[in-house]
């Protein structure tokens, strides 16, 4: 009689795209949030926290076919094996789709303008590479139902706030702001109005959005016949004419010394567009707007060169760039680039309701500022640990626990160690591995005469490194102190390390 095959092991590693993330990352990450949590609440925004499942339906994508229900998100159909299956449902990619389901759905309910920011974790399926992840968190805020330009020009305000708030100094970053309305203005000068432009429009909208890749002569070639790449393969241009792809090329490189002098230049290239003369008196109220609110070009400014979705968004468009200088992982020097962006999208609730809502909003990008951050020196990769209180005598555990409990209770961070107490040597190695900043220590002679040692672990480790013998003297980093003592002493020495 054959054996039966055992069942093999699952193996213990994350999916494709996935990662974990362990304490400092989590803890810091919070900060980070709970700060810009806090700016988001100072300018009257309430917090929302969507579903992390939505329909298909709500979420504005479509069905390829039977095998591949949802290109780019994570999707399955209920009850799928019967005889009348239930909705397809995915988890959410972003949280802007959600926002707009549920104003359409609790709008009687709602303020309007309904002001929310919301913050949590988004699923793409969609192909891994270096540095990108299938989760990963947004940070977003939004105003539903405000359709003044002075409601852009708050969350330019609002992002600048919350980039500082988190610890990019004044001069490390640019709010760039730009309209998708002067494009459409810009196209409608160069003879791509209409609806027999659609395809061509969708061309030039694709090849502005790579100007960063490509330079200024890729993207005048895919204004034009089209570009053919180093491998090679040929891409089909929008067939524009000289004339009509330097009106394009003046729109992207349309920037000046000063705001005024930009927005002039811009009025210059849509003279004549009903639409594009629109976007550019937004732009300049906007920039009204900063400079009354105290933030200048220093901090807000007229970009025509911000160009990332434009084809999403429907009016004011605003990017934070950081711009002081790091190494890539090639090691060549270049500005640490995009953390957030946002725009105005007035026609996303509009597939709820049938009615046109006004809508403008931003998302940070999480990973992308808690790497600045680090770059920036403003937060390290060692968070302090708990303080460890050693086990000397397991039948004292009740006394180890009482003094951990108190520690607690004065608001301060701490264990009791719970492995094998056999080896002191391997509590003190776990206190280091936990980056612990004090261990207490009390055996039989410390009970009988109502003592604890409290050891620095902090100015130990330092000492350690290059203390002279009259330093170690000078500053023991061990001290016995009476058993009441114990919370002010810690106290004393956790302020000292701060």
């Amino acid at each position: 009689m054959a054996k039966p095959k055992k069942t093999p092991r699952p193996k213990a590693e994350t999916p494709k795209g996935f990662r974990d993330y362990f304490g400092a990352e989590v803890t810091q990450r919070a900060e980070m949030l709970r700060k810009i949590a806090a700016v988001y609440h100072r300018y009257g925004f309430d917090a929302l926290e969507s579903s992390g499942v939505e329909t298909v339906e709500a979420l504005g994508k479509f069905l390829p076919d039977v095998d591949r229900p949802n290109e780019g998100v994570f999707a399955w159909q209920e009850d799928a094996d019967a005889d009348k299956p239930g909705d397809w449902l995915a988890l959410r990619y972003d949280l802007t789709a959600p926002l707009a389901r549920v104003y359409a759905q609790h709008r009687n309910d709602l303020p309007t303008p309904y002001r929310r920011y919301a913050m949590g974790p988004v699923w793409r399926n969609e192909k891994p590479g270096p540095g990108r992840f299938r989760q990963f968190y947004q940070c977003d805020a939004d105003t539903v139902g405000a359709p003044s330009v002075a409601a852009d020009a708050e969350i330019c305000a609002m992002l600048a706030d919350c980039l500082e708030e988190v610890g990019i100094e004044r001069g490390d970053y640019i709010v760039r702001v730009n309209n998708r309305k002067v494009l459409n203005g810009v196209m409608e000068v160069a003879g791509l109005a209409g609806d027999d432009k659609d395809a061509e429009r969708g061309i030039v909208l694709r090849a502005i959005d790579k100007l960063d890749r490509l330079g200024p002569d890729g993207v005048r070639a895919l204004l034009g016949e089209g570009r053919k790449d180093d491998s090679g393969d040929f891409t089909k241009g929008a067939g524009m004419s000289e004339r009509q792809a330097d009106v394009v090329m003046g729109f992207m490189t349309a920037k000046r010394d000063t705001g005024v002098a930009t927005v002039a230049r811009l009025r210059e290239l849509v003279d004549g567009s009903a639409i594009g003369e629109q976007g550019v008196d937004e732009l300049e109220t906007i920039a009204d707007l900063m400079a009354a609110a105290g933030y200048g070009a220093d901090r807000v400014e007229i970009d025509p060169s911000v160009v990332r979705g434009l084809g999403y968004y429907t009016g004011p468009v605003f990017e934070a760039e950081l711009t002081f200088e790091i190494k890539d992982d090639k090691g060549r020097v270049r500005n640490f680039g995009s953390v957030a962006g946002g725009g105005r999208y007035d026609d996303l609730v509009k597939r709820f309701t049938g009615q046109e809502v006004p809508a403008t909003g931003v998302s940070i990008g999480v990973d992308r500022l808690l790497a600045a951050l680090h770059a920036k020196g403003r937060m390290t990769g060692d968070t302090a640990g708990p303080v460890v209180v050693t086990v000397m005598d397991k039948t004292r555990m009740a006394d180890y626990q009482a003094m951990v409990a108190e520690l607690r209770q004065a608001g301060i961070r701490a264990e009791v160690y719970l492995g094998n107490p056999k080896n002191f040597g391997n509590q003190l190695k776990y206190a280091d591995s936990r980056n612990s900043p004090v261990a207490v220590i009390a055996g039989g002679d410390e009970f009988e005469t109502g003592v604890v040692q409290i050891k620095d672990l902090i100015l130990g480790a330092k000492m350690a490194e290059n203390a002279t013998l009259e330093e170690w003297k000078d500053r023991p980093s061990q001290y016995q102190v009476a058993r009441g003592d114990l919370v002010t002493k810690v106290r004393d020495i956790l302020g000292q390390q701060d």
